[in-house]
């Protein structure tokens, strides 16, 4: 578009908020998670743009292959009434404030992001930064996040039969979904909020002292008592 000397100023997350340490055993024997069994979740707006019809495609593989596994959902929307009737099984935990939000998040196993409406998606960094496992498109924060196989796993948009494979595949492999969910933490700890400040600050202090750009001056700055 013709601009020059531009940069970009990332998105942040709270890392201290959304920690595997808030892990917590009492809600896994809450959502009736046993032994090894996979707590599969969702978070977000229960609206048809976020694409739950695949949530309940690759959750019903999920649980043929593995009865024991539990599906839980975060969240408020019109669709509640028709998820919950079509999930009877699952636990539905409505929309809840940020502190027991990420202790939601910390004590799943598998995240499910099928959106393929997203500008950013939030839950994605949340989810990473909570260490799980994470199941996306590859578009918007997810397709910058995440290195498919490394730190979580990847379908090309709209490839839903793709989307279902990679839920089903970590589903059933309990060592896999720490690893990548441990190398999705390491991802997020590189842009908390505290980073991306201190990189605005540098960006200012750039500018204000005619170093942003090529070696030009950007601005002729000057204080007046």
């Amino acid at each position: 578009a013709g601009f020059g000397r531009t940069g970009v100023l990332g998105r942040g997350i709270d890392t201290a908020r959304f920690d595997p340490a808030h892990r917590d055993p009492r809600l896994r024997a809450a959502w009736g998670a046993v032994d090894d069994a996979p707590v599969v979740l969702g978070v977000g707006r229960l609206a048809p743009e976020k694409n739950w019809a695949l949530v309940l495609q690759a959750w019903a593989a999920i649980r043929s292959a593995q009865p024991r596994a539990r599906l839980v959902l975060a969240g408020e929307g019109p669709m509640r009434a028709r998820l919950r009737a079509a999930l009877p099984e699952a636990s539905f935990c409505g929309e809840l404030p940020p502190e027991q939000l990420a202790a939601i998040y910390a004590s799943a196993d598998l995240f499910l992001f099928p959106s393929l409406t997203e500008t950013w998606g939030n839950v994605t960094a949340e989810a990473m930064a909570s260490g799980l496992a994470v199941v996306a498109y590859r578009r918007a924060g997810a397709a910058e996040l995440i290195r498919d196989g490394v730190s979580g796993a990847l379908a090309e948009p709209g490839d839903a039969a793709g989307f279902i494979g990679a839920a089903l595949a970590l589903a059933a492999d309990r060592e896999r979904c720490r690893r990548l969910g441990a190398a999705a933490r390491q991802v997020t700890l590189g842009r908390g909020w505290d980073a991306v400040v201190l990189g605005l600050e540098r960006s200012y202090h750039d500018v204000l002292n005619g170093r942003h750009g090529h070696g030009q001056r950007a601005l002729d700055v000057r204080f007046d008592a």
